[in-house]
């Protein structure tokens, strides 16, 4: 009886999930398609800009980068995609200057983990969202990023403009400097006084005792001492 019931409700369920997956497969019937037709929607098709697919170098209209040949990059690639291939100039001044030659980029060894342009101190390199990069050869993978001819890109200092409706500021005036004083007029320091041990106590109450007893003793009149005298002399 035990096997008959669980034969049954072995086929209850498998018919129950069956229902639940056409189910499913009707529903994403009527939905609206998402498959993109490439290449015949090429005019249409919208890439996000955070898509990495090539590595770029921007020049600007005088065919300058911002490349400073440091070899930042080369150094931070974890695939040795990169080369910076650099050569040294001699200034108007005479000095010696590192200037970028060539920089080469291997986009079949790239894994597009984007350390090579988070580390570059001068923003001089950058990756497009411009993924057609199939080609026939593996040669053809290897590209040079800077153009024929071009050169450092020299930074400017920045100038603000002025506001003219902006207040003048007044000129802040300098300190005034006082006139030393003449060594004739300098005072000499005055010498202070020489401190002496204090007196013991015991010598303090003594000298005040002497001296009430010499105040406090009666004085003896004149007459008295003319008459002692006189009996003296006789």
């Amino acid at each position: 009886m035990s096997s008959i019931l669980k034969y049954f409700s072995g086929l209850f369920t498998g018919i129950k999930s069956l229902l639940v997956g056409m189910s499913v497969t009707w529903k994403e019937l009527w939905t609206k398609k998402v498959t993109q037709q490439y290449p015949e929607n090429r005019d249409t098709l919208v890439i996000s800009d955070r898509f990495r697919a090539e590595l770029t170098m921007p020049h600007d209209e005088n065919n300058e980068h911002a490349c400073t040949a440091c070899g930042i990059c080369e150094m931070n690639c974890p695939n040795g995609t990169i080369t910076v291939n650099s050569k040294m100039i001699e200034l108007e001044d005479g000095k010696k200057k590192k200037i970028l030659d060539t920089y080469v980029w291997d986009l079949g060894m790239c894994t597009f983990c984007n350390l090579c342009v988070l580390t570059c101190p001068s923003s001089a390199i950058k990756f497009e969202n411009t993924f057609e990069n199939a080609v026939f050869t593996r040669s053809k993978l290897v590209q040079q990023l800077n153009h024929e001819g071009s050169k450092l890109r020299e930074k400017k200092k920045e100038v603000k403009p002025v506001d003219p409706t902006a207040p003048a500021k007044a000129p802040v005036a300098a300190p005034e400097v006082k006139a030393e004083t003449p060594v004739a007029e300098v005072k000499a320091p005055v010498a202070t006084p020489e401190v002496k041990a204090e007196t013991p106590i015991a010598a303090v109450l003594a000298a005040v005792k002497e001296s009430k007893t010499e105040t406090d003793a009666p004085k003896a009149p004149e007459k008295e001492k003319d008459a002692k005298a006189e009996t003296t002399e006789n």
